[in-house]
Parts: C-alpha cells; sequence; structure tokens
C-alpha cells in the first residue's frame, strides 16, 4: 500500500528545521534529509549540499540530462529557467 502524505510528513524528526528549509526553496526530499540529519545528535549536517556548480550555471543539455535521471516529466519541452525550476522543486 502507497504511503500517504501523512506518513511522509510523520517521518520528518525536526520539523522546525523542515518548515524553514521549504520556505527557503528546497524540495521536500532535501528539506526531510536535512532535518532528520539535524535531528541525530551523530551527524553535523550543513544547508549547503555538494560543490557542484548553481544550476544557472549549467548548459540546458546538462539540466535536461539531471531531469532526465530523475524522472521529470515533460522535461524534453522545458527551457533552461523550466529545467531549474523543476529539479529545484523535485
Amino acid at each position: 500500500m502507497p504511503r500517504t502524505s501523512q506518513d511522509q510528513r510523520s517521518s520528518i524528526k525536526d520539523e522546525e528545521t523542515y518548515q524553514a528549509l521549504r520556505d527557503d526553496g528546497a524540495s521536500k526530499e532535501k528539506a526531510a534529509r536535512i532535518a532528520n540529519a539535524k535531528a541525530n545528535s551523530r551527524m553535523k549536517p550543513s544547508k549547503k549540499g555538494g560543490k557542484s556548480e548553481p544550476y544557472e550555471e549549467w548548459t540546458r543539455d546538462d539540466l535536461y540530462d539531471r531531469a532526465q535521471v530523475i524522472g521529470i516529466e515533460g522535461r524534453s519541452k522545458m527551457d533552461k529557467g523550466e529545467l531549474i525550476d523543476a529539479l529545484r522543486s523535485h
């Protein structure tokens, strides 16, 4: 049976951090990952992820390839800005 959004929300360990990250534009997945890591005393996550360049510096083809890996629907009709928005909101 698929999980409902309530089931998914109940897995968030630090709701305040999650909401702050979502308000700053982080995806649901990223916000949940960071919030849960911060709630774990053995982990020390930072807000910033890896050392990849910001999406604005990627080519449209690179953005398209990333969207394809993630499985974003309608990517072939998106321009660079739309691909960036789709990747960030995924």
